[in-house]
């Protein structure tokens, strides 16, 4: 059983991916920041279908307290599946955007980024194998207006990736970026409705939740071992 992180994993998309790792028979580490509550119920939902999995709450951008939560949870085991899922957006089109709003996208996913990686990627290289996923966006690929900050972020990501997976790409290391479009979550309510949603995917349709781990889940298998320094996009045929 191998021991997998997943942080955000007490929103849409990550509670999915902490579902499905779980029911691949890995033990899932549950990560939130301030919604433990939320983490500590896909942490009761996942031991009551029969998995293994526990909740854990640290603010990513916090770079002592990020050390002090992984070098705690290393103590039983190392991670071996690192699922970088944690992100905000605060939206703004780029000349009335303020400074905190570029600064705080910036610092939880890039910085967040770095924070949880890198502490763990040398314990991972150690055990000779391993899988780092970070979840992007469709944003980073083809742009989306108000959303310079965060299309930023995302996008040195997708860089990261791919520096990262020439690294460590002989030590049975996989590093691979998903970058989902129009999901069904509550990150999209406001957003998007049904009619806009049927202009900009052919599908015509959101993605759900599932359908993004589901990929997550193949990346993390022995299947996927070839696979790195990718970013795969799950969009309905966006772009």
């Amino acid at each position: 059983m191998k021991r997998a992180l997943v942080t955000g994993g007490s929103g849409g998309i990550g509670a999915a991916i902490c579902k499905r790792l779980a029911a691949d028979g890995h033990h899932v580490i549950v990560h939130a920041n301030r919604s433990r509550d939320k983490a500590d119920t896909i942490v009761a939902e996942i031991t009551a279908a029969g998995g293994s999995a526990e909740a854990v709450a640290f603010d990513i951008t916090d770079r002592a307290a990020t050390n002090a939560a992984l070098e705690a949870l290393s103590e039983a085991g190392t991670i071996q599946i690192l699922i970088n899922n944690a992100g905000i957006h605060d939206d703004a089109v780029f000349p009335g955007m303020r400074a905190d709003q570029w600064d705080r996208v910036v610092d939880v996913s890039l910085n967040g980024f770095f924070n949880v990686t890198q502490p763990l990627t040398l314990p991972m290289i150690r055990t000779r194998w391993g899988r780092i996923i970070t979840i992007s966006s469709v944003a980073a690929i083809a742009g989306n207006r108000g959303q310079v900050n965060y299309a930023a972020a995302k996008g040195a990501l997708h860089a990261a990736t791919k520096s990262l997976a020439l690294e460590v790409a002989s030590r049975g290391i996989t590093v691979n970026a998903v970058a989902p479009g129009v999901i069904a979550t509550d990150m999209i309510e406001g957003s998007f409705d049904k009619d806009s949603i049927k202009k900009i995917v052919p599908m015509q349709r959101a993605g759900q939740p599932e359908e993004v781990a589901d990929l997550v889940a193949f990346l993390a298998s022995p299947n996927a071992a070839y696979i790195s320094g990718q970013i795969i996009s799950i969009n309905g045929g966006m772009i």
